[in-house]
């Protein structure tokens, strides 16, 4: 534990810092402004601050950071407009249970009477309810402790992020130094229930299991997999997951259920035990009528969240920790001889056209990616096709949102590959999602974050259009994109780029961006109108 500097009194500053270095939390996230300023005084040698251009990039690198490290992350905003930029990650961040501690500043204490310039007037309520805990301390002196608890609920199941408002003259105000505490994560479902489980799987004609990003969250993938082959259950993925949690060349693994009410029933109709694992399953965006599961099937639910267990409409909740309760499961469950599913076909290779298909795209990037690359994800058009034509096959190779607020995709790569791990990270990103947070390239460029940006260009808001023409709206205004030079908005930003529009460069293109050390933009022109963004109201409710 430090002391005081320079024989000064110990601060809130002191006290702050010296829980994170001791909490392993030594790179923070941010926009700066000037109720920070106090925070940021003698800033210490050994922690690292990465700058993003606009509060949501700070927010959704801090978690792709966090994501990559399995630890939480800082993120510092700017009092109540900072936070205002931010909350479309945040919700992100909530939904997707990472772990982030969201500071805010704050004007001084004996200003707030006043309602003084960039000051907010109840900031514990600004970002709820997509927090999980967050307070502005009664007295300075209770900011240290308020850090402290924080981490620990941020770091408890459900994970996810938390949020602290601090009056910027509080940093220089004498404290006590706080002591980190253990979180230890794992708890095991009644007992009971997991029997009721195992004895529903033992006696089931034909299982399935659906797994969901709470499995990848929980490093509970090789038990989930070790439970699906004892059981010999079919594996589908749940609805629009942010992450995988299956690998996808497995012979027992299904595919994706769509996020729509009739076609997720009739894709689980040949099932009679259904067990859901970490996963929100019924997770619509578009509404139609129908039951929420096959007639006569039975549904276990196993996650750590109460409140996600609460909302599920129908079926049996246990509530547990993922990893923990799938290993208890698999010592109750006996081993079946089901024949396995028939395997899944091989699509089809896509034509060599111009313009070129998406199709195309996939699958010579599935030839050329590095094997240990981290894939991240934010193409709503063409998140189907992909899905389809790359099969992720290890934990924690895939990264997208589960909560559909646009942004997220570029800078949580930007944070992932700034995690230290070594991968390089490949993500596959639409023009229109590029948008909203484009500034993340500037991070990426500024600290060699190893990246290729794909830039699946279209034009368009096309998955906007095509749920258009889903419900007979063929024109929806405000949906083209015609213009945009990204490769020119990426050098001015610092990262190198190149733009495709024939096919037969494209594999020479992905060849050479995967050769670079930082980051790389390749903007691919592909043909438009080529959405399958939930197919259709009589899809068969596969993809």
């Amino acid at each position: 534990m430090s002391t005081a500097r320079h024989g000064t009194e110990f601060t809130v500053r002191d006290a702050v810092f010296d829980f994170f270095r001791q909490t392993g939390l030594t790179t923070l996230f941010g926009n700066p402004g000037s109720t920070e300023l106090r925070m940021f005084q003698d800033w210490p040698e050994d922690f690292t601050y990465v700058l993003g251009l606009q509060e949501s990039v700070a927010v959704a690198a801090a978690a792709g950071h966090s994501l990559g490290t399995g630890r939480a992350s800082v993120v510092s905003l700017h009092s109540a407009g900072g936070v205002g930029h931010s909350l479309g990650a945040v919700f992100n961040a909530y939904r997707d249970r990472v772990p982030l501690l969201v500071i805010a500043g704050q004007q001084s204490r004996a200003m707030l009477p006043t309602r003084p310039f960039l000051s907010a007037d109840e900031p514990a309520l600004f970002p709820r309810p997509y927090v999980k805990w967050s307070r502005q301390p009664e007295r300075a002196e209770d900011v240290p402790a308020a850090f402290a608890e924080a981490y620990h609920v941020a770091m408890t199941p459900p994970r996810g992020p938390v949020f602290i408002s601090v009056p910027e003259d509080d940093w220089d105000r004498p404290a006590h130094p706080v002591e980190p505490r253990e979180v230890h994560a794992g708890f095991v479902g009644d007992p009971r229930a997991l029997r009721e489980l195992a004895d529903a799987l033992n006696s089931a004609r034909n299982p399935t299991i659906i797994v969901g990003a709470g499995v990848d969250d929980d490093g509970a993938s090789p038990a989930v997999i070790g439970l699906a082959e004892r059981t010999g259950a079919a594996v589908w993925i749940s609805p629009l997951s942010s992450r995988s949690g299956f690998p996808e060349d497995h012979r027992l693994f299904r595919g994706f259920l769509p996020p729509v009410r009739d076609q997720l029933a009739r894709a689980l109709e040949p099932y009679d035990v259904i067990v859901s694992i970490g996963a929100p399953i019924f997770t619509y965006h578009v509404h139609t009528e129908g039951p929420y599961l096959p007639e006569g099937a039975r549904l276990f639910h196993l996650d750590c969240d109460p409140a996600q267990t609460a909302w599920a409409p129908v079926g049996t909740s246990v509530l547990t920790t993922i990893r923990a309760g799938v290993t208890a499961l698999l010592e109750l469950v006996d081993k079946a001889d089901r024949p396995a599913p028939p395997p899944r076909p091989r699509l089809a290779a896509p034509p060599v056209t111009d313009p070129i298909e998406p199709a195309l795209v996939v699958e010579t990037l599935r030839g050329l990616m590095p094997d240990d690359a981290v894939l991240v994800e934010e193409v709503p058009s063409h998140r189907d096709v992909l899905h389809d034509r790359l099969p992720i096959t290890r934990p924690g190779g895939f990264l997208t949102t589960g909560s559909g607020a646009l942004g997220w995709g570029l800078p949580v790569a930007v944070g992932r590959a700034l995690a230290g791990t070594g991968e390089r990270v490949v993500c596959v990103v639409g023009d229109g999602s590029s948008m909203y947070s484009i500034q993340a390239l500037w991070t990426a460029a500024r600290h060699g974050a190893p990246v290729t940006f794909i830039v699946l260009n279209n034009q368009a808001y096309e998955a906007v259009k095509a749920l258009g023409r889903r419900i007979d709206i063929p024109d929806v205004p405000g949906t083209d994109l015609h213009g945009i030079d990204f490769v020119s908005i990426a050098a001015g930003l610092g990262c190198p780029g190149r733009r495709v529009d024939r096919a037969a460069d494209l594999a020479e293109a992905l060849s050479h961006a995967f050769g670079q050390d930082g980051p790389f933009i390749l903007d691919v022109s592909v043909a438009a109108g080529t959405s399958s963004a939930y197919s259709s109201p009589n899809d068969s409710g596969t993809r």
